[in-house]
């Protein structure tokens, strides 16, 4: 069985997450929202890092907080344009990443898209 990569972000995020396995990434929802996906894979190892679901409007908001976000981008192209990036070598990696599970913790609604299906336990 696959360990959840940066699994010290799930003591930091509300008790009534989901976290389901897809595509050898772990995907986290909250309700009726993706917040988050966790993704550290040997084959593209620069997109290895926490891919925060969000809205373009909230970009520049989302990383003057936590500057160690960055916009997403897949082989120069910015087609996931409504997610941000943590790195998983940034620098104050961790403490990025519990920055951002704060802001989800506390209902930040910057943070979350919603989906089609809410996802089942």
């Amino acid at each position: 069985m696959t360990s959840t990569p940066f699994d010290f972000v799930l003591d930091y995020l509300p008790d009534s997450i989901i976290l389901k396995k897809m595509f050898g990434m772990h995907y986290i929802y909250l309700g009726k929202r993706i917040m988050l996906i966790l993704r550290k894979r040997p084959n593209e190892p620069e997109l290895n890092g926490i891919w925060v679901a969000t809205n373009k409007k909230h970009h520049d908001n989302l990383k003057n907080s936590i500057p160690e976000l960055g916009t997403f981008f897949i082989n120069d192209d910015e087609r996931h344009g409504n997610w941000l990036f943590l790195k998983d070598d940034a620098e104050d990696f961790e403490s990025a990443a519990i920055k951002i599970c704060d802001l989800i913790q506390h209902g930040d609604q910057r943070i979350g898209r919603p989906t089609k299906k809410p996802p089942v336990a």
